[in-house]
């Protein structure tokens, strides 16, 4: 059975109660309604006010199609194939669209976020409640124009998303901090200290606790120049001091 739904269902739904002898099981599998609310627009309840489409005219179901449904009360209407293609426009994904009545509470809802699941990363948040990241920053450094009157609510109960959608970004930022913590061990491993058994044995401490001789640095011939006549000079001056001494 075909997904597609005519176009307008509830209004295709009112002109086949009007117009045919078709169940209200038929009429509720072809526009995708419940028998019930099929039910309350044979009775007026429902749809008051809503003009009948012809799904004929429009193209939906042709007469045959009608007539045969009529006859067999177990047969089930099919769709007519549309003549014209139109092709599917791709959505582009976006920030989520927040009514204008909900848009008040969106930093509050930031906040319980920010509280409850830090873990979540500032796209996520952004994807959730429709915010923007300066707003975002803006409340995690409490320098919000609002600030001290912010009071953390559940985006769910506040409708700002759905709670199927607050659980996949839970669960994703989850996965990403199991990853971060499994990539974690070799990195504090280059930097930890050096076991006990290893730093408290005799060879260890006797290397700690000897001070580390530079190694010899090869010398320049300036410093090889100075150094001789410096020694060349203690040597005369030796000599003469022992002239005065036999003087």
């Amino acid at each position: 059975m075909s997904d597609r739904k005519p176009l307008m269902p509830k209004a295709t739904a009112v002109w086949l109660v009007e117009n045919t002898s078709l169940t209200f099981d038929q009429i509720a599998a072809f526009c995708g309604l419940h028998v019930l609310e099929v039910k309350g627009i044979a009775d007026g309840d429902v749809a008051q006010g809503i003009k009948g489409l012809d799904p004929v005219t429009s193209g939906q179901l042709t007469r045959e199609e009608i007539e045969d449904a009529e006859r067999e009360p177990a047969r089930a209407l099919r769709l007519a194939e549309p003549k014209v293609v139109v092709p599917e426009t791709p959505t582009r994904k976006g920030p989520r669209y927040t009514p204008v009545s909900r848009r008040q509470d969106r930093p509050n809802a930031v906040l319980w976020l920010l509280r409850n699941h830090p873990e979540m990363k500032d796209s996520q948040i952004m994807r959730l409640v429709g915010t923007t990241k300066p707003t975002i920053q803006q409340i995690r450094e409490r320098s919000h124009w609002n600030a001290p009157n912010l009071t953390p609510q559940d985006p769910v109960t506040l409708g700002l998303c759905s709670q199927i959608d607050l659980d996949a970004e839970v669960k994703k930022a989850a996965r990403r901090a199991e990853r971060d913590r499994k990539d974690m061990p070799d990195m504090e491993k280059a930097g930890t200290l050096l076991p006990t058994e290893e730093t408290t044995t005799s060879e260890r401490r006797v290397e700690i606790m000897q001070p580390r001789h530079e190694e010899a640095r090869e010398e320049t011939e300036q410093e090889e120049q100075a150094r001789v006549f410096a020694k060349l000079k203690e040597m005369s001056g030796g000599e003469r001091r022992e002239e005065e001494e036999e003087n």
